[in-house]
Formats: C-alpha cells, structure tokens, sequence
C-alpha cells in the first residue's frame, strides 16, 4: 500500500492558558518531514465533545475521523498524576473506531513529564484493543525544554520521537494491511 498513513495526533489539554500547543507544533514539525503520514490534528479544545458520552453530530464526525485514521499520537500533560478528563472523553466516544490502530504518546509536565499519565493510558488503550507503541516522548519540567520559538535541543527527546515514529510507520502499515486482508474480530 502505497497511500500514506493517515495519523491523527490529538491534543489532550483544552486548558486556557496550555502548554499543549508547543509541545504538540514541536512534534508536528517532526512528523512533517516524515513522507508516509498524512497528518491531521484533533484538539480536543476545540472539539465539543458531550462530557455525558450521548449521541450528537459532533461525535459522529469524531467518531468517522477515528476510523479513516491508520495511527494516531496523543499530546498529553499531566495533571494530578493523570491524563486530562478530555483525553477520556475522546477515547470514550468512540469505540470499534480505535480497534486495531496504534498509537504513540508525547507527554509533558512537571518533575514526571507526564510519564504517569501515559502509563494509565497505556491500560486504557489496551481495553479499546488499541497497540501502544514501545517509545515515547517526554518532556519534564516542559517549559524549560523550549526555546521562544518553540524549539527544543532535548536530544533524549528528539532521539525519542525518530524511534517513535518510526515504530508507528511500521505498526501503521502492518496494522491497516492487516485490518484490509481480515476484519479485526472485535
């Protein structure tokens, strides 16, 4: 298959006054030079996805979104030791749209750099028969990692996201190749 994968990279905080958005055009920017993505981004700010998982036009456009993609990339802080509630939302709204895709995880914040956030994920991904890619991405104490323009010089995690990404071109085709030559049975 010749087509590029398509991979969503969702943006986790809908805070205000988030970091999210220079973590997440950090990665953008690293994926972008990558020829087998066709990239898109869902941030769940701007997103109204309904906190009581009812049915309603936004999720279906969500949830068609979620299954036209081969990969996806979850841009997420840390907030009390866990993931946002939107992130959950999101992961809650849809369902056999997920079944079968892999996904990476680019985590910020504190002392942690969201890595505590990313294990509970981890398991959540799991029930939703979803494959977490091995590497990941993370950014402790964030805002001391970049630059005014949003560049970083964090070697680990610059090193980090090549792996990364290179784990989800490989899970991305395997995956949809698969999903295309026999249905996954969930």
């Amino acid at each position: 298959m010749d087509t590029p994968l398509r991979l969503e990279v969702i943006v986790a905080s809908p805070r205000p006054e988030r970091f999210a958005p220079v973590v997440a055009d950090w990665f953008l920017a690293a994926v972008a030079r990558r020829p087998e993505f066709a990239v898109g981004v869902l941030d769940l700010r701007d997103l109204a996805l309904p906190v009581e998982l009812t049915e309603a036009p936004t999720v279906d456009e969500f949830r068609a979104r979620i299954g036209a993609a081969d990969a996806f990339v979850a841009v997420t802080s840390e907030y009390n030791h866990g993931y946002p509630a939107s992130l959950k939302i999101a992961l809650d709204s849809a369902k056999r749209e997920w079944r079968a895709k892999p996904i990476g995880f680019v985590s910020y914040g504190g002392l942690s750099g969201g890595l505590r956030a990313v294990e509970q994920l981890r398991q959540v991904v799991a029930e939703l028969h979803m494959v977490s890619v091995r590497e990941s991405v993370s950014f402790a104490q964030a805002k001391r990692r970049f630059d005014a323009t949003g560049a970083t010089d964090d070697r680990a995690a610059i090193d980090a996201s090549a792996r990364m990404i290179d784990q989800l071109a490989w899970w991305g085709r395997t995956l949809r190749a698969a999903r295309a030559a026999d249905p996954y049975p969930g």
